[in-house]
């Protein structure tokens, strides 16, 4: 009795849909068919006093008719809108092109990130990331830096004013490579990662520093012997090559840091003049980016590590300068400067 009667409503509303031609007439509609009180949505609640066989079939049938007109109410109530809609008397033209809705755009920095990121992933590394906020050990101690070294002053540091019951002192980074430390305590090699963030040092501003920066990390550790120099620069021409769309060679001269053994420093060919010289890379042919070096052993043992089991390579440069070449921006503060029409260019 309860299936015929639900076919018969479903029927019901069905039919007497077409004939409607007003959004009041459609509202009764729905209060009669598909309401709080309506007979259908009655029975639908009687049905935990059927018994289990009687469920199986009278539920399924009732949600499919009750969502048939549902669907039903729908498309009748789209089609009473268009038509209410006089177009002529309004004076709207439906053909013509609607207004251009304004869009947001990334920041050359971040369009650098994604850019950078999507290249080594590919190449099979791993993005790693680490706080802003980080203890003296993991910047300065764990990487192989002297307790007397200059960069822990103040003139290049920013500490945070410590607490007194506190055992480690804080400050904003001032490079991305402590999270090199805290990812190898947490995995063991082989690993590939890079890691882009925001660091801080405490320097003048002008068209080519700013105290608040992005900056770009980039580790390979494996055995002894599967990482040397060699990959390093393979890695870092592939990279570039990729980044720049044209060939691009790597040079290194020797340098120093604390926490890489060998350390260098490491140039482009002038992707402007394609080497042959010009005023930006003041008629060298070369571009420098960055440091690089083999990881000192003494930062492998800072984050468990046996001394001479692992080597591998770090190196790193600041994602402003890359997007300062690609995209010839003359003044690296217009990049954090919040200009919107500075921005909108990208």
């Amino acid at each position: 009795m309860m299936k015929e009667r639900i076919l018969q409503i479903g029927k019901t509303g069905e039919e007497s849909l077409p004939a409607i031609t007003t959004m009041a007439g459609l509202q009764a509609w729905e209060v009669e068919y598909l309401g709080r009180k309506s007979e259908l949505n009655t029975l639908l609640k009687s049905l935990r006093d059927l018994s289990p066989e009687e469920k199986k079939i009278v539920g399924p049938l009732g949600n499919s008719t009750k969502q048939k007109l549902i669907a039903l109410f729908d498309t009748k109530k789209k089609k009473l809108l268009e038509n209410s809609i006089d177009w002529q008397a309004e004076g709207v033209d439906i053909t013509a092109p609607g207004a251009k809705v304004a869009i947001g755009h990334l920041n050359p920095l971040t369009q650098i990130e994604h850019e950078i990121q999507d290249i080594f992933t590919s190449m099979g590394f791993v993005v790693a990331d680490g706080p802003e906020v980080e203890t003296e050990h993991y910047n300065f101690d764990a990487l192989n830096f002297p307790k007397d070294h200059p960069s822990r002053d103040m003139q290049d540091t920013f500490w945070i004013k410590p607490d007194k019951k506190a055992k480690e002192r804080y400050l904003p980074r001032t490079h991305t490579s402590g999270v090199q430390v805290r990812y190898m305590e947490a995995h063991k090699p082989p690993l590939r990662i890079i890691v882009p963030g925001k660091v801080f040092r405490n320097e003048a501003t002008d068209a080519s520093h700013e105290h608040t920066f992005h900056q770009f990390e980039c580790l390979m550790v494996d055995v002894e012997g599967q990482v040397t120099v060699a990959t390093f620069k393979y890695v870092a021409e592939t990279f570039f090559s990729a980044f720049f769309g044209e060939k691009v060679t790597v040079r290194l001269r020797p340098s120093f840091f604390p926490f890489t053994e060998p350390s260098f420093e490491f140039d482009i060919s002038c992707i402007i003049c394609g080497a042959h010289g010009c005023a930006t890379c003041k008629h060298s042919g070369w571009l420098e980016i960055g440091g690089a070096g083999m990881v000192n052993q003494r930062v492998f043992e800072a984050a468990g590590y046996k001394r001479g089991q692992y080597q591998g390579f770090a190196w790193g440069f600041g994602m402003a300068r890359l997007a300062m070449m690609k995209y010839k921006i003359a003044d690296i503060r217009l990049l954090m400067s919040g200009d919107l029409r500075f921005i909108r260019q990208f």
